[in-house]
């Protein structure tokens, strides 16, 4: 992981059939490349298949998960832009480890 004040970048490992909490971010906004296996992505109302090297930009106060729906690991790199780059900026509406 590296940062600086407007600027974190981060490594993202989902196992094979898990997903990360359907969440929001109202001061950053994050740029996706997959770089191992393939991500299902769900950005506001919209499903989104993502492969390695392809990216996606996920705006801020919009609606996002994560998901590895294969039977092989996904890697994606994150970096996320803002003025915010803490974990108090994230609203949760789903979460499988009661987070919410």
């Amino acid at each position: 992981m590296e940062n600086n004040k407007n600027q974190l970048v981060k490594q993202i490992d989902v196992l094979p059939g898990e997903m990360l909490s359907l969440q929001s971010h109202f001061h950053r906004s994050e740029h996706w490349t997959v770089v191992l296996g393939m991500a299902h992505v769900q950005k506001g109302d919209d499903v989104v298949l993502l492969k390695k090297d392809q990216t996606l930009v996920i705006p801020k106060e919009t609606k996002h998960r994560l998901a590895n729906k294969t039977d092989l690991p996904l890697r994606i790199i994150e970096i996320q832009y803002g003025d915010i780059l803490d974990e108090e900026d994230i609203v949760r509406y789903d979460d499988l480890y009661g987070r919410c």
